[in-house]
Formats: structure tokens, sequence, C-alpha cells
């Protein structure tokens, strides 16, 4: 792509010169030229017979706009004619605008009236960028008029944008279809539209006191995109970047706080009911292999362990550090941390930024920048991580090792976690509190459990991202090779940010979070139930190795259902080929139904569920399988789970494997059927056809995302 930087700079450095927070018309026009995104015809005049002269070689209708470095808003300011079709109607337009103008901001700079060729034809669409608190630059696209402003029919990519990016822009849309053509009209140019995209990602991407820029209407037709109007607003005092460390550097400080050799709890206590003294226990009684220090002012001992009035008393290495004492001795206690070359604290005490006191959260931040030591918290619940039976935390001990890392934002959202894990019997390699954030956060997590082998899927609860560019950048990485699934609190906005451009405006904050988790490959959980099911789930499926999916069903009241669901989590349900259809339909009865759903009906054998599950799996067409059962005497439901069990793993001793998900509905018989099903590598639910549709549907994205099947 062609640029020319300096161009767009002298442009940006006139502006600053001045004072200035926007660029007028002209200025805009000129980075757009340098970054190759394409204008109309037009010039600036200066007076009536300028203005006719210019219309006149541009040729008529044309647009007329006041240029005025004060007004930004033309319209209001009744600084727009649209339409103007003659040499009288443009020497008129100039004096009525200026005229307008100046009675609208009478101290205003008229610097002129921009002639400019009259685009029609094709569909209106915006092309805009923001700049985002959490994420930076952004680029967004959205139909043109009541679409965009009413619908808020709009999509974000954090920006620089690739090509990839920009095409999925155009089909992320509610109204992508209009652009593809529809009633005879001809498809817009997509390759044109793309291209501008990225240009503009890439503009404010290379100059960052860019805040927001507005191409608004850009004219999308067969033959290429024009923008009509563009607008700029400036900010050269833009936020600093958020303090990150080195990739290499991550690693290595995260695994010694996450796995190790030794633990100094600050503030333990041999008192039951203290928190010192229950992360003791749990330290202890959890089974940890390592060195435990305990700190206290005076005891001699706590639990049988040698006790220390500092960390810089212990003679041997120690990894990290538990505090457990009250807020206003951290601070204290930390720098002891930094001096004895601990790489981590984990910040249990509350009282900081959550009640307030900002100040205090900032001065651990600053200790722990000195010392190079990394902050977990504060006000948090500790951690787990299994495959070292550690439980560095005042909560409930938890020691079912499995290999699905979750991280909360929150303490009681962490317990909800345990609890769930627990009566689900589903193994973690690691639970992780997170708090206030002062320093470690989901991507420092995320960076960890990347090269952690005990860990498989990564699920976490967040209420904000601080760095959420940071967070995007390393989950696009790790997502490709482990699914990573985030349930975002906070979806409702009370309203958009206050902003000077109509991109701005429509910034919703949960919208960006929506687009950039999906440009990441990041799985979103809509509840906490499903951060948990997917968390639980997806390890336990296979791969697809593409987009066709077959239900088969007892009941087809639950094919209707399951077939919602599947529309729903953007599962694509197989078109039945003639040859499948009729080899289903020898198992079924005549009043059966085949197509897809498959409806075996209820009163039928195991056997027919037996033969059709198998033919499911043993067809290469089909890639995954939606069961559905329904409660009868003929096929009880245990008698269904032990023989849908045996069909699978047959087929996977033929090397055959795909995912199988399963609803089943029935009396309480069921609940014992679904977890056997479960436990053998078959997610089943009682009484729900949307969680398993939802369990595989997420499968299918990290799939999708990861690039193991074309999308759907």
């Amino acid at each position: 792509m062609s640029t020319e930087k300096s161009v767009v700079r002298r442009i940006l450095e006139a502006a600053r010169a001045a004072g200035r927070e926007a660029l007028t018309a002209p200025e805009a026009r000129g980075i757009c030229e340098a970054y190759g995104i394409n204008i109309p015809q037009e010039g600036v005049a200066t007076t009536g017979a300028e203005a006719v002269q210019l219309a006149s070689n541009i040729g008529f209708p044309v647009v007329m706009k006041i240029v005025s470095p004060q007004i930004l808003h033309k319209t209001e300011a009744g600084g727009v004619l649209v339409g103007v079709r003659s040499a009288d109607e443009v020497a008129n337009g100039f004096a009525t605008i200026v005229e307008s103008a100046r009675k609208y901001d009478p101290k205003a700079e008229v610097q002129g009236v921009q002639i400019q060729q009259m685009l029609t034809g094709g569909h209106e669409v915006i092309i805009g960028a923001v700049t985002d608190p959490a994420f930076g630059k952004l680029v967004a696209f959205g139909m043109g008029g009541v679409l965009v402003e009413v619908l808020k029919d709009i999509t974000f990519r954090l920006a620089p944008a690739t090509a990839e990016d920009a095409l999925s822009m155009l089909d992320g849309i509610q109204a992508a279809e209009i652009l593809r053509g529809v009633r005879g009209a001809k498809p817009v140019d997509r390759e044109a539209l793309a291209s501008m995209i990225q240009r503009v990602s890439t503009l404010v991407a290379d100059f960052p006191e860019i805040a927001e820029l507005d191409l608004n209407p850009v004219f999308a037709t067969d033959r290429g995109a024009t923008a009509a109007d563009v607008r700029v607003v400036l900010n050269f005092n833009p936020a600093p970047a958020r303090y990150r460390p080195e990739q290499k550097r991550i690693v290595e400080q995260m695994n010694r706080i996450m796995r190790p050799k030794a633990v100094a709890v600050i503030g333990a206590s041999a008192e039951t009911g203290k928190i010192g003294n229950s992360v003791m226990k749990n330290l202890i009684n959890g089974g940890y292999q390592g060195t435990i220090y305990p700190i206290h002012p005076s005891a001699d001992s706590i639990l049988g362990k040698k006790a220390y009035k500092s960390v810089k008393d212990v003679p041997e290495e120690i990894d990290v550090a538990v505090f457990a004492i009250p807020a206003k001795f951290v601070p204290q206690a930390l720098m002891e941390v930094g001096e004895k070359k601990i790489p981590g604290a984990v910040l249990i005490p509350s009282g900081f930024a959550e009640t307030g006191n900002v100040k205090g959260q900032q001065e651990l931040i600053e200790i722990g920048r000195k010392y190079g030591v990394r902050l977990m918290g504060p006000n948090i619940y500790g951690f787990y991580y299994t495959p070292a039976n550690l439980c560095a935390t005042f909560c409930t001990a938890y020691d079912v090792k499995g290999k699905a890392a979750l991280s909360s934002q929150s303490g009681g959202i962490g317990m909800a976690i345990i609890g769930f894990s627990r009566s689900a019997k589903m193994g973690v390699s690691a639970i992780v509190g997170l708090g206030n954030k002062s320093d470690i956060d989901e991507d420092d997590l995320l960076t960890f459990f990347e090269q952690d082998d005990n860990t498989q899927i990564i699920a976490q609860h967040c209420e904000d991202l601080k760095d959420g560019r940071g967070f995007a950048e390393v989950a696009k990485r790790v997502s490709r090779k482990k699914p990573v699934v985030v349930l975002k609190a906070g979806r409702t906005s009370m309203g958009a940010r206050a902003a000077s451009s109509h991109t701005g405006a429509l910034a919703g904050n949960d919208k960006i979070y929506e687009d950039v988790f999906k440009q990441s490959g990041v799985i979103r959980a809509r509840s906490l139930r499903d951060l948990l099911e997917f968390a639980r789930g997806i390890p336990v499926l296979p791969t697809p190795k593409g987009n066709n999916v077959v239900i088969i069903t007892g009941a087809g009241g639950s094919g209707v259902l399951l077939s919602d669901a599947c529309v729903d989590n953007g599962l694509s349900l197989m078109a039945m080929p003639q040859d499948l259809d009729a080899a289903f339909r020898k198992f079924i009865p005549p009043f059966g139904a085949a197509g897809n759903p498959v409806d075996i009906t209820g009163g039928e054998p195991p056997t027919t569920y037996q033969n059709t599950v198998r033919l499911g799996l043993e067809d290469p067409r089909i890639h995954a399988l939606i069961l559905g059962y329904w409660h009868t005497i003929i096929t009880p439901p245990m008698v269904f789970a032990r023989l849908m069990v045996e069909v699978v793993d047959q087929m996977r001793a033929k090397g055959i494997e795909k995912p199988v998900v399963a609803s089943l509905a029935g009396d309480v018989e069921v609940e014992e059927a679904a977890e056997y099903l479960y436990q053998h590598g078959i997610p089943a639910y009682a009484y729900s056809t949307e969680i398993p549709v939802a369990v595989l549907g997420a499968k299918y994205k990290w799939a999708r995302g990861a690039g193991l099947i074309p999308s759907g």
C-alpha cells in the first residue's frame, strides 16, 4: 500500500501549530489523497465567481460546503447545499452558505466554500475510525442512513486491519445482503470497499493523533467506492501506552508465580478464622510439595513451619509471596518482597481502588515496577494450580485435576467456578482471581497458559479489559492453539461515549468487545453457565473436520428446538443427499422422517438408535451429530446411554472420531444417563436442547477461528 506519510505529517503539524482539534475539508482531502482514499473532484472557492468557475469545471450537479476550522458540523450551521445545478444557483449558494456560517458562529474563520462533485447511485456506507480507551485505534464500517443511525448496524476491527479483516467487515453487518446485490441490483465492488477500510485503518494506526475519522457517506457501486465527505478529529495528547513487559519476561515470572518451588505467606496465622490461617492450611492440606515460609512479626512457628519476621530473613530463594495482612501494611511488606527479589506477589487484601483508594493502589504499582515484582490483585481470593497441588487461597480447597484453566475478576464468580467444577466433576488446571488487576491481567494468564502443557482450554470472566489491545494481540495468537472463552460482564450500556464524529457516537462499548473478540478468535460466553459449560465441554469434543451437522432424534419437538439452536449457534445443518436419505430410511419406520433432522420416532427399539447413529458416524460427509433422546419404556435412558457409548467407542477404534452431543428429555432417570454419557466423551444434558448445541457451536467457533475448518 503506497502512502505519503510526509504529506500527512505536514498537514497535522500545521493543525497543531494553529491549536486546532480538527482538520478543515481541504486538509482532510489532503490526507485522503496521501493514503490513496478515493474522493470526488473538488476545490475551494473564496469568492462567488471562483465558485462558479470551479463548479463549471467539475460539472453539475455539485455539493457546496462551508470551510471553517471552527465549524465541524456543517449541516447544523446551514453550511451545506446539495444538488446545485446551475451557475446562478452556485453564486447564490455561495452567499447563502457564508452568511449562514457567520450567523452560526460570528467568531468562526471562514476560509471559503468547498465545491465538490456530487455522487449518485450505489449504496451509502460509512467507514470511520475511533480511539477506544481499552482497545486503542479501531476501524469501523456500516451502512449509511437510517441503518447506521437508528439500528446501529456497524462493525469494528482493531487497526491496522488486514485484508481478511476488512472483507469480513462487509459481511459483519445485518445489512450485508444489500451489498451483495438484491432484487436485481448489482453487487458493490467488495475489493474497493475493503481497500478503503484497510487504508483508513492504516492511516489512523500510523498517526495516533487522529482521534476520530469519518468517511460519511461513502458511495459504493459496482465500479468502486468514493468518500463524499471526510471529517477528522485530532488529539495531540493521546493516552500513554500501558506498561507491558516482554513476552519472555512474562513467561519467566508467571512460571515462578504459578508453579513455585517456595511460597511465603505474609500474615500467616495459627488462629482459626484468620485469612492467613486458611491460606496456610490450604497450602499444607492441599498437598503442596514445595517449601512454605510463614511470615509473622513474633511467632516462632505456625502450623509446624518455622516462621520469619520478614521475607528478607528467609535464607533461601522464594518464588511468590501471598499477602494476608491489612491493606495499610501491604506497601512496606511489598518493598521487602522486592528487596528479596521475589518475582510475584498475590495480594489478597481489599481496601484499594475498589473502595476508592486509588492512590494506595497506585503506590503498590509503583513499588512493583521499581523492584520488578508482578502483582496479582489486590482484592482477590488467590489462585489454584492443581498440577502442583497448590491452593494459594483462603477459599475452599480444590484438587480435581484437569485441563481447564479458569479466571475471574470477581471473588463471587470464582466461588461459583469452584462449586460448578466440583459438582460437575470438571477437572481444572488452574482457578485464578484477578480482582483489581493492578498489574497481572487476562493477557498475562493467556501468555502463561499458552505454554502450560497442563492446560487445554482457557476460560475467563472479566468486567473490563484494562489493556484490550494487549489482550487481543495475545488472544489472537493463543486461540490458534487452544480455545479461549471469555464472559464479558456489563454487556448493556447506558449510552455511547460522547464523541465528535458519527463513528465515535456509534461505538457502543459492548459492540467493540464483540467484534474484537471475533477478530481475535475468542469464543464469547453469554452467561456464567455458558462459560462453565464451554470450559467443561470443548476439551471433551474432538475437532470436527467440516461443517455438516446432522440431528438424529426420537422426538419431533426436540428436533425442531435443536434445529433452532443450530441456527442460533452458527451451525450448518447438512442438506441430506438422496442416497444418504435412503440409507437412513432403511432403519426408521415409514411414518418417521428422514431429511435433517432424522426423526426416528419415540417408539423405536435401541437398535434404531444404534443403526442410525452408526450410519451418521460412518458416512464421511457428516461431520458432527446432535442426538435428541426421548425417554420411553422400549429404550430406557441408561440403555440409550450405554448403547451410544458403545457405538462411539466402536467407531473410535476404527479411527473415526466426530463430535457428538446429546439432549435428553424424560423423567429423572435421564440425569444419570446424561452424566454417564458425559463421562464417556459425549457432552449430554438432561432437560435442555440449547446447552448441548451451544457447546458444539463453541467448539466449531474455535475450530473455524483456528483455521482448522473453513467458515460455515
